[in-house]
């Protein structure tokens, strides 16, 4: 700002001042170019929403209580400043993104802790909530080193697709003091997520260094083909891991006769029923009543064994019914 000290005896602006106005405003400019709007890059909200989604994934892995996270805000700011309003009031940890070779800070409130050894320790919410200033206790930073480790394993999956890397948890620090990642004055990013649980909720913050975001600017400046859609990678593996584990029934069918009810009715203990088969009749594998494959019986080891010969073709077996009707 031009003031009266800056104009000379004919009112005109003296060259100093007006060569420091233009020092400032390019300085202005060049600190607006450098910095990270978060509107221009959509993919940061993406991979944030992930990251609330797989952390409500893994509580729920440790808890009968359901726990919702969501995204409240998204923002750039010095580090300084926003550690400054957690002060006295919030636990963080600082990660190393090895690919990245830089570090983040995630953190969570005072609430959020004590929500969490609630949600951990089965309450179910009827005690009021915890109001103390006291420092945390041994067994709530316990509880805060788990929740920081699935808070890396959710960072690196969401990360995932834009800039793979592994997030290490270093130490801990209840002093925002002590949390360093960089100058406190550096411009960062900030995320802000909210959870929810048994009837009262918390804060977790994620803050990343603006220089560790830089490279990855063209790869978050728009959505990834498919991330739109709420596909969730992680959930898809642990479904099928779940299908592939559902325990179903086989059967080896040898032969099938159709007999009466009145033959059925005169079945007797101990009546030998002879079959047509023979040790080289193909044996059919079914499951719930689908026919899977031909089988070859034999033995070995003293017990019946079955050698998958060919897969049944369900088309074909269908059509040679007809023709034997």
């Amino acid at each position: 700002m031009i003031g009266f000290d800056d104009l000379d005896a004919n009112g005109e602006i003296k060259p100093a001042a007006l060569r420091g106005k233009q020092a400032n405003t390019v300085s202005d400019k060049l600190l607006e170019a450098a910095g990270i709007t978060v509107d221009r890059l959509p993919m940061l909200h993406v991979i944030f929403d992930r990251v609330a989604t797989y952390c409500a994934d893994g509580l729920r892995q440790l808890s009968a209580s359901p726990s919702y996270f969501s995204v409240s805000n998204i923002e750039s700011g010095r580090i300084g400043d926003i550690l400054e309003f957690y002060e006295s009031n919030a636990v963080a940890a600082m990660f190393h993104a090895v690919e990245w070779d830089t570090r983040i800070l995630v953190g969570f409130d005072r609430d959020f802790i004590f929500t969490m050894v609630e949600v951990l320790f089965g309450s179910d919410g009827v005690e009021p909530p915890i109001d103390d200033e006291r420092a945390f206790s041994n067994i709530e930073m316990r509880v805060a080193e788990t929740l920081f480790a699935e808070a890396g394993k959710a960072l690196g999956a969401a990360f995932a697709p834009v800039a793979r890397t592994s997030f290490k948890l270093e130490r801990m620090e209840t002093r925002m003091d002590f949390a360093i990642i960089g100058r406190r004055n550096n411009m960062s990013l900030v995320a802000k997520l909210l959870i929810q649980a048994l009837g009262r909720g918390g804060e977790m913050f994620v803050i990343i260094p603006q220089s560790a975001l830089s490279p990855m600017r063209q790869s978050l400046a728009h959505v990834l083909s498919g991330d739109g859609g709420g596909v969730d990678p992680r959930w898809t593996r642990q479904m099928e891991a779940e299908v592939r584990r559902t325990r179903v029934e086989l059967e080896a069918i040898i032969e099938e006769r159709m007999i009466t009810l009145g033959d059925v009715a005169r079945l007797a203990v101990g009546q030998i029923l002879e079959l047509q088969a023979t040790p080289q009749t193909p044996v059919r594998l079914q499951c719930n009543g689908q026919p899977l494959y031909s089988c070859r019986l034999g033995q070995s080891g003293g017990v019946y064994t079955l050698r998958i010969e060919d897969e049944i073709d369900q088309q074909q077996e269908f059509i040679d019914a007809l023709h034997g009707h």
